[in-house]
């Protein structure tokens, strides 16, 4: 079992769960979260002024699958995430972790049958 974090473009948080449906993930938790990279912010002017806004607004989304999950999970984070064929800085990152368990609350069950 792993843990596949994807922090990505809250703009692109609708194509990445069309992709993800497309292979069959259905269950993932959606938060907002603010965060920079290599774009470092951005500047912008706030009456008159010069404002560096190195806080950029991004979506993060956690999704817990089986092993045979893994890579068609990724696959379809970086289908719905990437900017053009290229991509550009600031689409996001995927983090995959090792998940020790699982425990459904409303029954008990552990383990990959709790996902």
């Amino acid at each position: 079992m792993k843990l596949i974090i994807a922090i990505v473009q809250p703009s692109k948080l609708e194509e990445v769960k069309e992709a993800l449906t497309e292979v069959e993930v259905f269950r993932l938790t959606v938060l907002d979260c603010l965060g920079f990279g290599r774009q470092k912010g951005q500047k912008t002017a706030f009456r008159g002024h010069d404002v560096s806004v190195n806080l950029l607004r991004k979506v993060q989304l956690q999704i817990a699958v089986n092993d045979e999950f893994v890579e068609p999970t990724i696959n379809a984070i970086l289908k719905g995430a990437k900017t053009g064929e290229k991509g550009q800085i600031g689409d996001g990152k995927i983090f995959v972790l090792p998940m020790d368990d699982c425990i459904r609350i409303r029954t008990g069950e552990r383990g990959p049958e709790a996902i």
